[in-house]
């Protein structure tokens, strides 16, 4: 395969705001939800991840399901 593996942010290297509610992330994310939307990367804080979960993975197709 061509692609190169995924690298997330190393912690501290930038400043992550929720797409949705505006949250800032206090170190480490673990439990964000990261979506590329349009060729930009979004991040989604838990409680936002939580209340749309159902959106979330309805937009995945069926092979990630």
């Amino acid at each position: 395969m061509d692609k190169e593996p995924h690298h997330p942010p190393q912690p501290g290297a930038e400043s992550v705001v929720c797409s949705r509610c505006g949250a800032t992330a206090e170190g480490a994310r673990p439990t964000w939800t990261c979506s590329v939307e349009n060729g930009s990367r979004q991040y989604f804080c838990d409680d936002c991840a939580r209340a749309n979960i159902r959106a979330i993975e309805g937009r995945l197709d069926s092979s990630w399901w």
